[in-house]
């Protein structure tokens, strides 16, 4: 039988090494590798295809959430958190399992028993981290930066850098200083998680960072245009008027 291979992403060594330390009883286990940050985690998950990660969530640069948005296919995971009690419900509701820093070897081996049965069922854990990305999505406050991929490149954008966002189907155009990028979103959770002293939602297809209106423009009556700094031209639908009116008033 092959060996179960297991990629530890966690951007303390101390960390890294009590699971490295752990595994190293289980022989059916091999550990592909380690990672100090999610840029690193997103490359090995590509280049060695592992069975099963450990995964922190909170990693500078981008954290455990933001890496798994941008995996196609995430192998089973186990993660590791020092989220407080709140928020580790996420995980309960969506049957993922977690390791609550500091933990217990017995902890520890209760996790993997789960985790290994996962792997061994071939059981797709994908719906799940959509679920878990989108319950925790629900929990967080303002957005101050939003992270995405094109073409293989993550960009990390600040929400002061976006001008505008626009709606394209399944995804949100980001619409920025230094070009536009998609994103798997949904308008409403940008409406819900940018700023609304910074963000206004002026059409159901758009919304717009305030300090970007230049101007706006009646185009008929009770139709509008948003004129930004930059040139582009926005509808404005009649309840996008009424929100505007009340912040530019």
């Amino acid at each position: 039988m092959s060996k179960i291979r297991i990629l530890i992403i966690d951007d303390e060594k101390l960390a890294r090494d009590i699971v490295k330390k752990y595994l190293s009883s289980y022989e059916n286990i091999e550990i592909v590798g380690e990672c100090g940050n999610g840029y690193e985690g997103i490359k090995e998950i590509n280049e060695k295809k592992p069975d099963m990660i450990f995964l922190d969530i909170q990693m500078p640069k981008i954290n455990g959430f933001e890496m798994l948005e941008l995996i196609d296919a995430p192998p089973a995971i186990i993660f590791t958190t020092a989220f407080d009690q709140y928020a580790l419900k996420a995980f309960e509701v969506n049957a993922l399992d977690y390791l609550l820093k500091p933990f217990s070897e017995d902890r520890f081996s209760e996790a993997l028993a789960k985790a290994l049965k996962q792997v061994t069922g071939n059981e797709n854990t994908g719906d799940k981290v959509e679920k878990l990305i989108s319950h925790v999505d629900d929990l967080n406050e303002n957005l101050s930066r939003v992270v995405v991929k094109l073409n293989n490149k993550i960009n990390i954008i600040p929400v002061e850098n976006i001008i505008f966002l626009e709606a394209q189907d399944d995804y949100v155009n980001i619409h920025t200083t230094g070009g536009s990028f998609l994103k798997q979103k949904t308008m409403k959770y940008f409406e819900d998680h940018l700023d609304s002293k910074e963000f206004v939602r002026i059409h159901r297809s758009f919304i717009v960072q305030i300090e970007q209106i230049k101007m706006i423009e009646l185009l008929e009556k009770e139709s509008y245009l948003a004129i930004l700094k930059n040139g582009e031209k926005l509808p404005v639908s009649k309840s996008g008027y009424v929100k505007l009116k009340e912040i530019l008033d």
